[in-house]
């Protein structure tokens, strides 16, 4: 259990790093900013690298919302979620932590002012979406790629693609909701980048639990009961 929680932790603090790194450091940078295709990219990079890298060790969640959802699946035991949770909780924090301390280094800095790559609806959405939108987007996203999860690792599936699918899978889904939420469906990524930003973002932070674990239930039963083949 030590070395699975050791796992999460690192994989969830190279995917936090690389997405919200990739948003604090180099989105808006002059000239050459990678802008919403390259933070998208740098989060399905991160998480399939992790994948491969240690999700033989410990499933490769990284994100308490996909542990839920794979739990509701039938792919993963009741006793270990809590441990799993708070393992990609504090790896997130430290990802944040470290990012933090790196862009200080700029001058003129200002985590609250900025928003540190923090999740938000309505005004604080990058796109100016409402609460309703944002909604409909963490549930609906975080179904998908619960399903994509589980699909890839399905027996059926062909061997050693899965890491693949989910990284290309997380990337469109940041192409998709980037302008809506800031793209979490990931709950401790979420919190990571609130707890730096201070204000807002943790008033609004609920959403960004309550909405991804919901999708992530409705992707893992959705599959369990239509997608899952029968013995």
């Amino acid at each position: 259990m030590l070395r699975k929680l050791a796992a999460e932790l690192f994989g969830t603090f190279v995917l936090v790093f690389g997405g919200c790194g990739s948003a604090v450091l180099a989105a808006g940078f002059p000239e050459l900013g990678v802008g919403f295709i390259g933070v998208a990219l740098a989060c399905g990079l991160a998480v399939l690298t992790m994948i491969y890298a240690v999700g033989h060790i410990s499933g490769g969640h990284f994100n308490p919302a996909v542990t839920i959802g794979l739990w509701a699946g039938g792919r993963f035991r009741a006793a270990e979620i809590i441990p799993y949770i708070i393992s990609q909780v504090i790896g997130g924090i430290l990802a944040a932590a470290v990012l933090y301390v790196i862009a200080s280094g700029q001058a003129g800095f200002d985590a609250t002012a900025s928003d540190f790559a923090a999740n938000g609806f309505g005004e604080h959405s990058p796109g100016g979406f409402s609460l309703q939108s944002a909604i409909v987007a963490e549930v609906v996203l975080t179904a998908i790629f619960l399903i994509v999860i589980i699909g890839a690792t399905d027996k059926r599936a062909p061997v050693g693609f899965a890491p693949l699918a989910i990284g290309l899978a997380l990337t469109v889904i940041h192409l998709i909701s980037i302008p809506v939420t800031n793209t979490s469906i990931n709950p401790a990524r979420s919190t990571a980048s609130a707890i730096f930003q201070g204000t807002w973002a943790l008033e609004q932070l609920w959403l960004f639990w309550v909405m991804p674990i919901i999708g992530g239930i409705i992707g893992g039963v959705l599959y369990r009961l239509l997608l899952t083949e029968k013995e």
